[in-house]
């Protein structure tokens, strides 16, 4: 497995040895893919699994962590949902961007019980990988062209190191520009 910098104070594992770490439908989409023992992965304490407490606590650079938004929006009374790969640094364009690659007329945040429900994760680690194979995953130029990043595992007590290329190589991955906004 490769070393990983952006890891801070924690010790990297491949996620095939941490199936723990990982939600089901995370872990079992990692086995699939063939990169289960390529791909990191930390045990972490559940209650710093927010990015910026991650950060802070674990040293772990805030630029190099990706945050999955899941987003909904309807179209002839059909739910869409989708996910966005986006960097700590930034925040997601839902009313624009991701609202018209949804092709509907309003998108917002999906409601904390409808995610975990529909992607089998836990709040707060929902992760690209191993979702609904129907939902577009609409990954930021920033996030696919890190060479590190940290992510959500499935869990809130597990994190994955991967490579932005792999997130822009998920079969339902849409690499978009100006999908993220700086935050000011």
């Amino acid at each position: 497995m490769r070393s990983w910098t952006i890891a801070g104070t924690l010790d990297v594992v491949p996620a095939a040895e941490r199936p723990d770490l990982l939600g089901e439908p995370v872990a079992k989409a990692l086995r699939d893919l063939g990169v289960d023992t390529e791909v990191g992965a930390v045990e972490i304490d559940p209650d710093l699994a927010d990015t910026e407490q991650f950060c802070e606590t674990y040293g772990s650079p805030l630029d190099a962590s990706a945050n999955c938004v899941v987003v909904a929006g309807k179209r002839a009374g059909e739910v869409r949902y989708a996910a966005a790969m986006v960097l700590a640094t930034t925040r997601a364009d839902v009313n624009n961007v991701i609202r018209r690659r949804l092709d509907v007329r309003k998108a917002s945040f999906a409601p904390m019980a409808d995610a975990v429900a529909q992607t089998g994760m836990a709040y707060g680690g929902i992760t690209p990988i191993g979702l609904p194979e129907d939902w577009p995953v609409f990954v930021d130029t920033a996030v696919a062209e890190k060479p590190e990043l940290v992510i959500g595992s499935g869990t809130r007590n597990g994190k994955l190191l991967v490579s932005g290329e792999l997130l822009a190589t998920l079969a339902t991955a849409e690499v978009t520009d100006g999908l993220a906004k700086p935050i000011i």
